[in-house]
């Protein structure tokens, strides 16, 4: 009862101390009458308040206080429904308060009993997330709305009602992390986010991408820690920019001393819960699959193909741990499923089988984790040692059909191995182009009348030849050639398809994927008495699912956040074109060459006779880079769409 009454008294002085009665509300919200600071926004958040008390076992107790005026309409409908997202197996969440502040002065306090707890929307992860809902009804432009609410399981009235502590203590018993986005998609007049725990836990912190006030207090063996930001505004989002959690001012803090102790509790958790130990079926099966491998590398191959192109992405709940915990082989064998740490539990599970070391490893997928040690991960991995002493990188989630045992779409990714004798972070490396080339060549033939005729060809590898062969993997068989033909169609609705071949797409270890098309267009270019438009086909974005970045915005002469690609890349085209008699195009893209160290174009363009022959070839070379190399990467990529953005004008001679 003395830990219960502590709690309660400091969620009585924080709501005091944030915002008191309705008057003072009252106060807050005539300051922006008629304020035209936010002219243009749909909300404004007067204030967003989050107060956390720490208890000696990592337990967090969360307090929230969040005041919103809207300002129009959307606003409005923005509003009409309050919904906290939760998982009931780590998380209780109780809404305190909600009431309305009518601009015409009255005040309505909305029936929180009316709370409804619905199964939230769920697809491949079925984990038992749910949400807590209640709806606020009308509301009108000027109108206010303030929210109170509890997560971790408490309110300060029934503190002995609510369920134990036990299963919401983190699973780093002792330890507390907190990652707190200090962005809004709408104007912030002011947030505050305080955190209360015992002195002897020794707190790190660091607020990125921008400054915030920061102060703490020493009051008795309990330190307080307050983060204050001011006028915080919407950030204007830039085409293809990397994460806004990488450039998003944010705070992060975790009272765990370093990666290392990260590294060694994820190591310890999943042994104790024994999530690798195999079973006599998963055993034959291992020895199964390595029969007649050749070498130590062919048999970590096989073994990672067979988890990513058996184990189907769906994701059931096993109850407590789920989240962190890695499944038991023995279900995801079973089961035949799983989300990326259950593959990655097979992968080990059968890997120790084979008489391998090998660990799980934790990633953050799409973000950049930051060096606080807070738990900044949405994916796990596999790490395997080799019999020289290194650890290899796998990923049975990101690798079916796919050449690679580490998908090169997960370079420049921050990586945590949980090793037995622990490990800092690492990122992992690039990717180099050479590994992702695209290889496209082709001859064509253009009729006076407009139509186009001609064949071409291609391949690749790594992970430019994943994404040609996902014509394929992506679909069943019977739709195979529709796929093939929706590749022409979207250059030109006439295309037709005269002849086609392709190697084996099942057999995707063996080489990687060729595709060989004959094609007729009619009507593909303009033709007219004085002239022909006309885009070379080849360099018309052909099979763009294999050269993304000609989707990426030119629009923009500077960037001032990062930017990403899917992944470093290799594109050579080659396409010779027999023109009609006669015509010959106004202006050709010849002799470019462009060199750097984001990018680099090589491109030409030679005319004999009626012969029109262009080479291409594009380097990217890596998935992320920085907002300097924007300017080289723009110009090697407007190169590149040259002949998109400018077709040849064919004129009579």
């Amino acid at each position: 009862m003395k830990r219960i009454g502590l709690y309660f008294l400091f969620l009585l002085l924080s709501t005091r101390f944030v915002f008191g009665a309705g008057d003072d509300i009252r106060l807050l919200l005539n300051r922006f009458k008629d304020n035209k600071k936010y002219e243009g926004h749909h909300l404004v958040v007067v204030f967003d308040s989050t107060r956390t008390f720490v208890e000696e076992s990592g337990l967090s107790k969360v307090f929230m206080h969040q005041l919103f005026k809207v300002l129009d309409v959307q606003g409005c409908l923005s509003k009409r429904v309050i919904t906290i997202g939760y998982d009931p197996l780590s998380a209780y969440v109780k809404i305190l308060e909600v009431n309305i502040f009518k601009a015409n002065g009255d005040v309505i306090s909305l029936d929180t009993s009316l709370v409804k707890d619905y199964p939230a929307p769920a697809r491949a992860i079925y984990w038992g997330a749910r949400e807590k809902m209640l709806e606020v009804g009308r509301l009108e432009p000027g109108d206010a709305l303030e929210v109170k609410l509890f997560r971790k399981g408490f309110t300060y009235a029934l503190l002995a009602d609510e369920p134990g502590d036990e299963k919401y203590i983190p699973p780093m018993r002792g330890h507390f992390y907190d990652i707190v986005p200090f962005w809004s998609a709408e104007p912030v007049v002011e947030k505050v986010y305080q955190v209360n725990l015992p002195a002897i836990k020794n707190l790190q912190f660091e607020f990125y991408n921008g400054e915030a006030k920061v102060s703490s207090v020493l009051r008795g063996e309990r330190e307080i820690y307050t983060f204050t930001k001011t006028d915080i505004f919407p950030l204007k989002s830039e085409p293809s920019m990397v994460a806004w959690s990488d450039v998003a001012p944010k705070l992060l803090l975790s009272t765990s001393p370093d990666w290392k102790a990260k590294s060694l509790w994820f190591f310890g958790v999943n042994e104790k819960y024994g999530s690798f130990e195999t079973t006599p079926e998963i055993s034959a099966k291992t020895r199964e699959i390595l029969q007649g491998a050749r070498d130590e590398l062919d048999s970590i191959s096989r073994l990672t193909h067979w988890v990513a192109d058996e184990i189907r992405y769906s994701g059931l709940s096993m109850g407590e741990g789920e989240g962190y915990t890695l499944h038991k082989g023995e279900m995801t064998f079973r089961d035949r499923c799983g989300v990326c740490k259950d593959k990655a539990g097979m992968l080990i599970t059968m890997l120790r089988a084979a008489g391998f070391k090998s660990y799980a490893a934790m990633t953050m997928a799409g973000e950049r984790i930051d060096y606080i040690p807070a738990d900044q991960f949405n994916h796990s991995v596999t790490v395997v040692q080799r019999r020289d002493g290194s650890y290899m990188l796998l990923d049975p989630t990101w690798v079916p059909f796919t050449r690679e045992l580490w998908s090169s779409l997960e370079q420049q990714q921050g990586v945590l191995m949980g090793l037995p004798e622990g490990t800092d972070l690492m990122y992992t490396p690039i990717s180099a182009p050479e590994n992702h080339p695209v290889f496209i060549k082709g001859q064509s033939r253009l009729l006076p009348d407009g139509t186009l005729e001609g064949s071409f060809t291609i391949t690749g590898e790594g992970q430019s030849e994943s994404a040609i062969r996902s014509v394929f993997s992506g679909s069943p068989s019977t739709e195979w050639d529709k796929n093939l033909e929706r590749e022409l169609l979207r250059i030109h609705p006439a295309a037709v398809i005269l002849e086609k071949s392709y190697t084996n797409p099942d057999d995707y270890l063996g080489q990687p994927i060729s595709i060989t098309i004959k094609y007729r267009i009619p009507g593909y270019a303009v033709a007219g008495n004085k002239g022909i438009l006309f885009t070379p086909l080849l360099f018309n974005g052909l099979f763009m699912r294999a050269q993304p970045q000609l989707g990426m915005s030119i629009g923009i002469s500077e960037r001032k956040y990062a930017f990403r690609d899917r992944c470093s890349r290799w594109v050579e085209i080659e396409e010779t074109i027999e023109l009609p008699e006669g015509w010959q195009p106004q202006q050709l893209q010849q002799n470019v060459q462009l060199l750097g160290d984001a990018a680099s174009f090589d491109g030409n363009a030679l005319l004999k006779g009626n012969q029109l022959s262009i080479k291409h070839k594009a380097v990217y070379n890596k998935r992320i880079y920085e907002p300097g190399e924007w300017p080289n990467f723009r110009e090697v990529l407007k190169a590149q769409r040259w002949y998109m953005d400018n077709p040849l004008l064919l004129v009579k001679q």
